[in-house]
């Protein structure tokens, strides 16, 4: 992707643009929400390179709601309360090599017109690979703390982050001033890592992919004694809000964070030359096999503070601070097969199954091939030796394969990817555009009903305790469950055709009631939560929200899906223009509920379920029930927080213009919204008038 020339043609770079940052979007909910990774870190940071790289041959293509403006992902509906950062937490530009760094001081020397002979001197510290928290202090006590979120909003987490031994209830000594945001790393510890999936097996549970999904899982509980029962620890390395700040240095702070209690990272040290800083970096990467927690890179601050006020921030980092990341971590071994893995939307995913290898610490016999177009780019075949890479403790990947003085003469045939599915038989197809294949059949294919069953029951679905992969697998084995309705009607059925639960191993009296009476909680669910368990191609939590939010209910809901299977219709035009969704995510939706065997799935789910409607929080806005659109520039805010404000006063927000149109906002470089909203007498205001409009509520 890095070779590839950017296009020429705006409208090309546009639509390449779109599928970038819908893609980046995926990946930042898959890590910052669910706590698990799809790809790896080197893959992301080069889908963000592109981006970027679009971004500075199209400038106009850089928009507020442009993954480069933006950090993380909205934190999660439900389970946490909300709280808006007083001040945003930003991510960090990434250095790939010596050039990047040496660019970056450059940038620093050149915005504060220093001469280039001038030392910048940078504060390196390791990159912790956990989960940002900010804590607030007033007066010296913990008055909240909470997740990074997307770094304008995150969780409260407060009830867990007190259960943490690095975190002190209170600040003491001769400088507590009023307000205080303490920011820092929750991570775990390798040895308390191996510790917890011991005892995660033995209590029957699976196992944490890695210490960071460990340490963000226990940190999400919404039981804070099961988050004091985990071995969590945090490392301070910034600040937030604060009343004052008198120090020089950025070293100082962190001096003074020690000195209220606070752990630092011993490693962090000050450079005072860029040959330092490179220096260092070499020093901690050549420590990092020996830490007992886990790092993926170096990350370098201009040291005096006054420089940082100087310097500023830029989109969605700072312009004095930068992450140089390690290199993936490599090993050669054998391929010795390729399987292919039918996940729950009908995707056949090529699966490397490799003679075991230690990759940075850990054995490896599984890695993943993306897709039938990198196996033909790459020309992988079975019996070739293959350089494997592991980076961000997800699932490694193929990168190469190893031509030796062997390699032609010894090499087997070229492996073609299957048509049709492993696991049923239908027919697999690849839509033009797209690089996954497809099984064909749905719900009938096995595999997709098995791998459904498990996202029906996962923890941001309905989120049944005692009911996980495990569990599924094990029941659909014996016939137990089938279809989502199986689930709920397990206990009604329990003993007729098959021996009684609580008689089978593993199972007995206590556990098989407690398994029943989980089932039974979730009887009754809010509609999103039951979108998002459909397991309905690229309806994840934010999209199940939307259409919730929009349609309210189930049964009006499903009258539209009914009535949106007409493309000329109001309904799909409806549907097509709620924000956020558009006209493939709408098509993915009609034609699963057009879909005979997805009707009958869903219709005998209902019987069992009391589904909730999706309430606003009502509000005496004069805008609360109407729907809204935005066009053009906003000047004093973002155009996602004029969303964000527009759905906390009860409004709904569409894409486009349309006869249900109630407002549109309109700010300079308007376009064609505002020409149609004109013809269809929809009332347009300015963002003046809209800032009125939230600063009525909030008073």
């Amino acid at each position: 992707m890095a070779d590839k020339p950017i296009p020429k043609d705006k409208l090309a770079a546009s639509v390449e643009h779109s599928k970038l940052a819908a893609e980046i979007r995926r990946h930042d909910e898959a890590y910052y929400l669910n706590d698990a990774p799809e790809i790896t870190d080197s893959d992301y940071d080069t889908l963000r390179q592109r981006l970027n790289a679009l971004e500075v041959a199209f400038p106009d293509l850089a928009g507020e709601d442009s993954p480069s403006q933006t950090v993380g992902a909205p934190p999660k509906a439900g389970r946490f309360g909300k709280i808006t950062h007083a001040r945003p937490m930003l991510s960090l530009a990434n250095a790939f090599g010596e050039e990047d760094m040496a660019d970056f001081v450059e940038r620093v020397q050149r915005f504060l017109n220093l001469g280039d002979n001038e030392p910048v001197e940078l504060l390196a510290e390791p990159k912790i690979d956990g989960l940002s928290a900010s804590i607030r202090y007033e007066k010296g006590q913990l008055v909240y703390g909470a997740t990074r979120g997307d770094g304008q909003v995150g969780e409260d987490i407060t009830a867990n982050l007190r259960t943490l031994p690095d975190i002190p209830e209170a600040l003491s000594g001769d400088f507590v001033p009023d307000v205080f945001e303490i920011r820092g790393e929750v991570y775990m510890r390798q040895d308390d890592f191996f510790a917890l999936n011991e005892q995660q097996e033995a209590d029957g549970k699976p196992p944490f992919a890695n210490p960071r999904n460990a340490a963000a899982g226990s940190l999400r509980q919404l039981d804070a004694t099961v988050t004091a029962a985990r071995p969590l620890r945090l490392f301070a390395y910034a600040w937030g809000k604060t009343s004052e700040l008198p120090f020089e240095t950025q070293k100082d702070v962190l001096e003074q964070f020690k000195r209220w209690g606070f752990s630092t990272n011993p490693l962090t040290e000050a450079a005072a030359t860029l040959d330092d800083a490179l220096a260092l970096f070499d020093r901690i990467g050549e420590a990092r096999s020996s830490l007992d927690y886990d790092i993926d890179g170096v990350v370098f601050k201009v040291n005096r503070l006054d420089w940082q006020d100087r310097l500023g921030m830029v989109s969605r980092s700072p312009r004095w601070a930068i992450a140089h990341k390690f290199p993936a971590e490599q090993a050669q071994t054998i391929l010795q097969d390729i399987d292919i893995q039918v996940g729950r939307t009908g995707t056949l995913t090529p699966v490397a199954k490799l003679q075991p290898v230690n990759v940075g610490g850990v054995m490896v016999s599984n890695a993943t091939l993306h897709n039938e177009d990198e196996i033909l780019r790459k020309d992988v075949r079975v019996g070739d030796t293959v350089i494997v890479q592991r980076a961000g403790d997800v699932i490694p990947q193929v990168v190469s394969v190893v031509e030796d003085d062997h390699f032609k003469s010894e090499r087997s045939v070229a492996w073609a990817f299957p048509h049709v599915c492993p696991s049923c038989g239908s027919p697999a197809e690849r839509k033009e555009g797209e690089a996954a294949r497809r099984c064909t059949s749905g719900l009938v294919c096995p595999a997709q009903r098995v791998e459904r069953l498990r996202h029906f029951v996962s923890r941001n679905a309905m989120d049944i305790e005692g009911l996980g992969e495990k569990q599924i697998a094990a029941f659909w084995e014996s016939g137990r469950i089938e279809s989502p309705a199986d689930i709920f009607t397990l206990e009604a059925r329990d003993g007729e055709s098959l021996s009684k639960l609580s008689e089978e191993e593993g199972w007995g009296a206590t556990s098989v009631a407690n398994l029943y009476a989980a089932i039974n909680t979730r009887r009754q669910i809010g509609l999103e939560r039951v979108l998002f368990a459909l397991g309905i191609r690229h309806i994840g939590q934010e999209n199940a929200k939307l259409l919730a939010r929009h349609y309210a209910s189930v049964s009006v809901f499903l009258s539209a899906m009914r009535d949106a299977q007409d493309e000329a219709s109001d309904a799909r035009q409806e549907l097509e223009n709620i924000d956020g969704i558009g006209t493939k995510v709408a098509a993915a939706l009609v034609d699963f509920f057009a879909a005979p065997v997805n009707q009958a799935v869903v219709h005998a789910l209902l019987e069992e379920l009391d589904v909730q409607d999706y309430v606003v929080e009502t509000t005496d806005s004069e805008i609360a029930g109407k729907v809204l659109a935005f066009t053009g520039s906003l000047e004093q805010t973002t155009r996602s927080e004029a969303k964000a404000q527009a759905e906390a006063l009860g409004a709904k927000v569409t894409g486009s213009v349309s006869k249900k149109t109630d407002i549109l906002v309109a700010g300079p470089g308007a376009g064609s919204k505002l020409t149609k909203a004109k013809e269809l007498g929809v009332q347009v205001i300015d963002e003046s008038e809209w800032i009125s409009i939230v600063s009525k509520v909030s008073r």
